[in-house]
């Protein structure tokens, strides 16, 4: 592979995803210094078939739980089960959860603010469509350090500075992950 393809790669990589690294970056340093997001809850209402759903927390299961509980119109990717409580996916938007006491079910719809949307979707809880961009970015963001690393261990001039950077951040990461 010629530098001037590597150079174009690791361009139009970096340009294609830098807004998308720096507001990840943001919402998880955020996240960090305490900042978790809000998540502004509403009570449904509270219906039978608390046994039944544990017993099948699928989706229909949980779509028929919602419109005992009066939500008709809303849809969702998947459920996920923690106990007694269900969640409907994704939780990047308003969704809802389902929590199971006795054979009751307590539904309380869930919407996160701007920051809770974000760590949601840093989690991995956003919509499908969203899990395999993410899964795209992933492997952008390794090939552009990739290229960026080939690129400089390639240059004569930049060889030295860019493998002491670059062991250095190995050794920082080495002794960090050893304490």
């Amino acid at each position: 592979m010629s530098r001037f393809l590597l150079i174009n790669i690791h361009m139009y990589l970096s340009a294609f995803f830098s807004a998308i690294v720096i507001l990840v970056a943001l919402s998880g340093g955020l996240y960090l210094l305490g900042y978790k997001g809000n998540m502004e809850t509403t009570p449904v209402g509270v219906i039978d078939g608390g046994e039944a759903l544990v017993a099948d927390p699928s989706k229909d299961a949980v779509l028929s739980a919602l419109a005992q509980a009066g939500i008709s119109d809303y849809d969702f990717d998947y459920v996920r089960a923690s106990g007694s409580r269900l969640y409907t996916r994704p939780t990047s938007r308003t969704h809802y959860l389902l929590e199971v006491k006795g054979d009751q079910i307590h539904v309380t719809e869930r919407r996160p603010d701007l920051q809770g949307k974000m760590i949601e979707l840093h989690k991995g809880h956003g919509p499908s469509a969203f899990k395999i961009f993410q899964e795209i970015f992933a492997v952008g963001i390794v090939a552009i350090i990739l290229t960026g690393l080939w690129l400089g261990l390639s240059a004569p001039r930049l060889r030295r500075q860019t493998a002491l950077v670059s062991g250095a951040g190995l050794l920082v990461f080495g002794l960090l992950v050893s304490i």
